[in-house]
């Protein structure tokens, strides 16, 4: 069975790892990223550790899971602006290790994980959506990412829910994750502690030291009003974006990640109602996609880059 050296690129670490084509695991290797020392001197530890994964075994090919824009027929970075990287030529610096290296979004990466040996195995299409500081994630179809002829393709969390609504970080206004990202739940979960002094919301911030993600969901759990109206919001936004995917797509399978994931189906069981409602001819249609989270958790980005390295460039 072939073996792929897989790259998680990330804004604070950089992890490796050894993949057999099933997806398993052989060994593993992490440093940090410090960008702030220019792409040089990223790229020149990543090549490193390929050279000690790679070091008397025989590796098929290199994937590279990055952030932002990325090139594979080039080999460039084109824009990741958490790491500062512009029309960066990694591949250069990279293949002096002697193996083939492959480029590859890393929100594209983790879904191309989860659809071939995690949440969506088996199934000929699946879209996986991560929910963090924004909303990223990726298509696959019939075993294949999507990727667009820029490379760009599946910027999920920029399509547009609210024509003129709140201001995204990406210029535009009303995108999905300005409503549906962990960010937002946490700025409308503090905006209902603002309103209800008295709300349950503040003993639970206060007993986890702060508002994240899991507050509003807590809340709801203690049967605090404000709460629950905040969580109901939030899936509300969610349903959207999700059900606007799959009118577009139709996959089999819908796998979400992150953080909010985590909250099972406390969030997924109104979320299905919700999307379902809003399936084009939801009325008639008898099979709808499957709602799930994802399986892999952080292991997801290398175990993708890996993969991606098997697949043929178009």
């Amino acid at each position: 069975m072939k073996q792929y050296i897989g790259i998680d690129l990330g804004g604070t670490g950089i992890k490796g790892a050894v993949v057999r084509e099933d997806g398993e695991i052989l060994a593993r290797q992490t440093c940090p990223t410090r960008p702030q020392r220019g792409p040089a001197a990223v790229a020149e530890d990543m090549a490193a550790m390929i050279r000690t994964l790679g070091r008397g075994r025989e590796v098929a090919g290199v994937g590279l899971g990055c952030p932002g824009t990325v090139d594979d027929r080039a080999g460039t970075v084109v824009y990741a602006c958490n790491i500062g990287w512009v029309n960066y030529d990694v591949r250069r610096v990279l293949e002096d290790t002697g193996f083939t290296v492959r480029l590859v979004n890393d929100a594209n990466a983790a879904a191309l994980a989860e659809a071939a040996v995690g949440a969506a195995k088996g199934a000929r299409s699946a879209v996986v959506v991560t929910l963090g500081t924004g909303i990223g994630g990726g298509v696959v179809l019939d075993g294949h990412l999507l990727t667009g002829f820029t490379g760009a393709a599946s910027e999920l969390g920029h399509m547009c829910i609210v024509a003129d609504g709140e201001s995204c970080a990406c210029g535009r206004r009303g995108c999905w994750e300005t409503y549906a990202s962990a960010t937002a739940l946490i700025r409308r979960t503090e905006a209902a502690m603002a309103a209800h002094p008295d709300s349950a919301l503040h003993r639970i911030a206060r007993a986890k030291g702060g508002v994240d993600g899991r507050t509003a969901f807590a809340g709801q759990e203690a049967g605090d009003p404000a709460a629950t109206r905040v969580v109901a919001e939030y899936i509300r936004y969610l349903g959207v974006g999700i059900a606007n995917l799959v009118n577009i797509f139709f996959p089999e399978v819908i796998a979400l990640g992150g953080g909010i994931a985590n909250q099972g189906e406390t969030l997924l069981r109104p979320l299905r109602a919700q999307v379902q409602s809003q399936e084009y001819g939801s009325a008639y249609t008898k099979k709808h996609p499957r709602i799930v989270t994802c399986t892999l958790g952080s292991d997801a980005g290398v175990i993708g880059a890996a993969l991606f390295a098997a697949e043929k460039p178009e």
